[in-house]
């Protein structure tokens, strides 16, 4: 297409704002020197778009803001922006790193390769098969990863759905009070994602971690699907809301800016 502008929007490109004490990794420094191995995160396009919709839609000043964004869908992950600038994120080198997921394992202790790898007699193509493929909330219920399903089977009293749900709104959880201190403190948090923005059993179980921060359930509310809304009660000290995310519109913005 000769004399069309070409535009390629990375999705690890919002994240480049994280300074090094938040994408370094505790390995030998010649590995980031020589083969550049860092956190790089991804979703950022998601995570660019909803942060900047949140505080447009709850009136905050993005250049003076603290928020923390729930990017949650088969893939899963979190990252805390401040200033309208990602200072952090869940995601890694690869999207393997941070949340448990739908299949993703998100984080383990690495010596668990090499423990899993000698007893099932598995390389390292095969056990990176399982972490990828095979665990996170579908490898922990044994059933799905879609949580319309492991809700079913909760309601159900299928003990693995209701343990891999419990396991991914802690591990959300936990992520979210590790942000809330590099930020040192929180203005607003957005639930995104396919997960974020229908499953409201998850943003509640999630919620309930998150007393300490004064913010109490609008339950209401929190019977939202897809679209923005505020879940957090009046009353609360730090805005909760769900907030779709729109990557195809981020993307065309982003070109829209570089074209002109």
């Amino acid at each position: 297409m000769p004399n069309v502008p070409m535009v390629g929007v990375f999705d690890t490109a919002f994240h480049q704002t994280m300074p090094k004490k938040a994408f370094l990794y505790g390995l030998p420094y010649q590995y980031y020197e020589n083969y550049k191995v860092r956190r790089y995160g991804f979703h950022g396009t998601s995570h660019s778009f909803v942060s900047k919709r949140l505080a447009e839609f709850l009136g905050l000043d993005i250049n003076n803001s603290k928020i923390i964004v729930a990017h949650l869908g088969n893939g899963a992950s979190i990252s805390a922006v401040k200033d309208g600038k990602c200072v952090d994120t869940s995601m890694g080198l690869t999207p393997l790193e941070g949340l448990v997921m739908g299949t993703r394992s998100g984080d383990i202790d690495p010596a668990i390769m090499e423990y899993v790898a000698k007893k099932e007699n598995l390389d390292i193509a095969g056990i990176m098969n399982v972490l990828n493929k095979k665990s996170g909330v579908q490898g922990l219920s044994g059933k799905s990863s879609d949580f319309r399903d492991l809700e079913e089977g909760m309601n159900a009293g299928d003990e693995r759905c209701a343990a891999a749900v419990e396991v991914f709104c802690y591990r959300v959880a936990k992520y979210i009070g590790s942000y809330v201190a590099a930020l040192n403190g929180v203005d607003a948090i957005a639930f995104t994602a396919g997960i974020g923005e229908n499953a409201g059993v998850v943003r509640e179980k999630v919620m309930e971690y998150l007393g300490y921060l004064g913010i109490t359930l609008d339950k209401a509310a929190n019977g939202v699907h897809g679209e923005e809304k505020v879940i957090s009660t009046p009353d609360s000290k730090v805005k909760v809301a769900v907030i779709p995310t729109n990557e195809e519109l981020a993307i065309c913005r982003e070109t829209v800016a570089l074209v002109k």
